[in-house]
């Protein structure tokens, strides 16, 4: 198993400052209370698009697991990675406590793909992409890892002035949803942006959707509009 020193695509602030955050991300009144409400809009997305009973999902920077546990409640067979030992630990406190059955790695997702090639039916990396120097590097690694047929399911911040104020002024500052310094405006992500990656790494682009969340009810639903967050999933050719 592999450690973040053996791998170069991680940005060790980003991972201190979500271990940082480690021991109460499973507080739902937490600093993780924004994720917790995407997570049943996230779960929801991606079994629309993909039978999750007895499926192999992997979750790729998987945090203290959120939904790692979900897919796994679904009846999906999940692998679970993430480069954040304290939250990898906290993931495996927590399995113990629920009974689900996840496999969590210390790994990065290109060993992985070195190691798992065409192994999983579905491929998961929620709200991820944005913290790494080379997002296109992780949109390879999964493509790889996909069986042909196999779908990938990525969330991310669409860089446009609407999510900078969302986003980082609003959810980070005004309403202190986030632990500020969460996000930083220059690594958002456009739609073209991760289209063209996901074209390079042989995956095809079937749906770009909004995800927006809603702190007057403390939920999120997916929408049309994509200028904050949005979800996207692309199949692996058969």
């Amino acid at each position: 198993m592999n450690t973040p020193a053996d791998d170069s695509n991680f940005s060790q602030a980003e991972l201190d400052k979500f271990g940082a955050l480690a021991n109460r991300w499973w507080d739902p009144h937490g600093p993780q209370k924004a994720l917790h409400a995407l997570n049943p809009a996230r779960l929801g997305y991606v079994a629309e698009r993909t039978p999750l009973r007895d499926a192999r999902v992997l979750d790729v920077g998987c945090g203290a697991g959120l939904l790692s546990e979900a897919l796994a409640g679904a009846g999906a067979q999940v692998t679970a990675l993430d480069l954040a030992p304290e939250l990898i630990k906290i993931a495996r406190l927590h399995r113990l406590e629920t009974g689900v059955s996840v496999d969590y790695r210390l790994q990065s997702v290109e060993s992985l793909a070195q190691e798992m090639p065409g192994q999983f039916d579905a491929v998961t990396c929620m709200e991820m992409l944005e913290h790494v120097p080379d997002p296109g590097s992780v949109i390879e690694a999964c493509a790889t890892l996909l069986k042909p047929g196999g779908r990938l399911f990525v969330s991310t911040l669409n860089r446009t002035p609407a999510a900078f104020a969302l986003a980082i002024v609003g959810a980070e500052y005004v309403a202190q949803l986030l632990p500020k310094g969460t996000h930083q405006y220059r690594d958002f992500i456009k739609p073209s942006e991760l289209g063209a990656w996901l074209r390079g790494a042989g995956l095809q682009l079937e749906d770009v959707s909004g995800l927006m969340y809603e702190p007057w009810r403390n939920a999120a639903r997916v929408i049309g509009r994509t200028d904050v967050n949005y979800l996207a999933c692309a199949r692996k050719p058969e």
